[in-house]
């Protein structure tokens, strides 16, 4: 008996919750901006989902349960590295001393390592830039297309707050994205129209 629950259990995650092992992917990434850590935050949210089978209702929005556990997985990492104390490995402190003793230290700038690896993409790095909870409405509405009803559940927020939350979310990206959208040859055809009726 215990076998055939077993069986069901890997059936229903293999068919229902493993496809959304991509978006799950991009948005862990999205939110720790770590390759390592968004892989770490899908394999917890993995472990966790299939505990916790037996409280998920096959046929339902996998792909909604999913985020929300991520989305819970993602605070608690945050809240503990919050309050582990900052620890540097001994051997990456030797091998620093070792360059520094041979006057080999090259400059390390952080923005040119962010724009190289981002190639240009300023609207990923608008969306980065944003607060973690404007972030997370803005991915989960406008690249997951998650319903509000879906967000506010994900989320854990009145659907008045997730509507204020995207608004004020899509208004950030609009000021961050105006000279870049200038430079693409794009134009603000409201500003046009009320200048002609002047």
């Amino acid at each position: 008996m215990p076998k055939t629950n077993r069986s069901k259990k890997e059936i229903i995650f293999e068919k229902e919750l493993l496809p959304n092992v991509d978006s799950l992917h991009t948005f862990a990434y999205h939110l720790a901006f770590n390759e390592d850590d968004a892989k770490d935050l899908v394999q917890e949210t993995f472990m966790k989902a299939f505990k916790a089978l037996d409280s998920y209702e096959p046929g339902t929005n996998a792909k909604a349960w999913l985020f929300k556990i991520l989305k819970n997985a993602y605070i608690n990492q945050y809240r503990k590295k919050i309050r582990r104390p900052i620890t540097v490995d001994y051997e990456d402190y030797l091998g620093y001393q070792e360059l520094e003793e041979q006057g080999n230290v090259d400059f390390f700038d952080l923005r040119v390592e962010i724009f190289d690896n981002l190639m240009g993409d300023e609207v990923t790095f608008a969306v980065n830039s944003l607060p973690v909870d404007f972030r997370a409405v803005i991915l989960l509405c406008d690249i997951e297309n998650f319903t509000y009803e879906e967000i506010s559940k994900i989320i854990d927020v009145p659907i008045g707050t997730v509507r204020s939350r995207l608004h004020r979310a899509r208004n950030m990206l609009k000021e961050k994205l105006a000279n870049y959208a200038r430079d693409m040859g794009y134009q603000d055809k409201r500003s046009n129209t009320s200048k002609e009726e002047e």
